[in-house]
Parts: C-alpha cells; sequence; structure tokens
C-alpha cells in the first residue's frame, strides 16, 4: 500500500475525460470511509438521485458557478466556497445557466 497517487495513475486507472475522478482510497490506506476525488458538475438542474452517505462529505468549488443543494437548502455557490454535507443529508450541485461548470473536490471523512 502506498499513501498517495499521482494524478497520472489516475487517469490511467480510470481513463481521461471522467465526470469523477476517486483520488485516495482505501488502497491508499483510508479508513473508515475516508476518501476524496473531483466531480464536474455541467448539469442545468438537479439531478433527480442526489448523494446520501452514512458519513460526512466535506466539497470545495475549485472551478466555476451553480447552485449546491442540501436536503431543501438551496445556495449559490462560485469557485473558493466551500460546504458539508452532513451523515444522511441529500445533496447535489448545478451548474448556473452560461457559466463554466461547477468543479469541486470532495472528500468524506468518517464520523
Amino acid at each position: 500500500m502506498k499513501p498517495y497517487i499521482t494524478k497520472q495513475e489516475v487517469l490511467e486507472q480510470q481513463g481521461e475525460h471522467q465526470r469523477t475522478y476517486r483520488f485516495l482510497t482505501a488502497e491508499n490506506g483510508c479508513v473508515n470511509g475516508c476518501a476524496s476525488g473531483t466531480t464536474v458538475y455541467a448539469d442545468y438542474e438537479f439531478s433527480d438521485k442526489p448523494g446520501r452517505h452514512a458519513d460526512q462529505e466535506g466539497f470545495y468549488v475549485l472551478e466555476g458557478e451553480g447552485y449546491a443543494k442540501l436536503d431543501d437548502l438551496e445556495f449559490p455557490i462560485q469557485a473558493g466556497d466551500s460546504f458539508v454535507a452532513l451523515p444522511n443529508v441529500a445533496h447535489t450541485i448545478k451548474t448556473k445557466r452560461g457559466c463554466t461548470p461547477v468543479k469541486v473536490f470532495w472528500f468524506h471523512s468518517g464520523i
């Protein structure tokens, strides 16, 4: 086990042009659900299948403008913003029309 992964390794393992890239996982020694990655949200509508996890998931917006939804709370997001989806909270993201797609760095952490 090695406690790191390079961008090149991620691309070789997962292929190019993916919507989501998983970086740190149990294969790198993460425990209790710890994981990290990036996802691009290019849709202009919220997903009808939002994420919902037993652990908490933090987000940092790398690029773009859009909206995040945590259960019934909807709020604007842009590059530099950060938020957290607490355990069992439904969460989804969409891009604002006419803007660069929202790209986030996300991480799961055990509670």
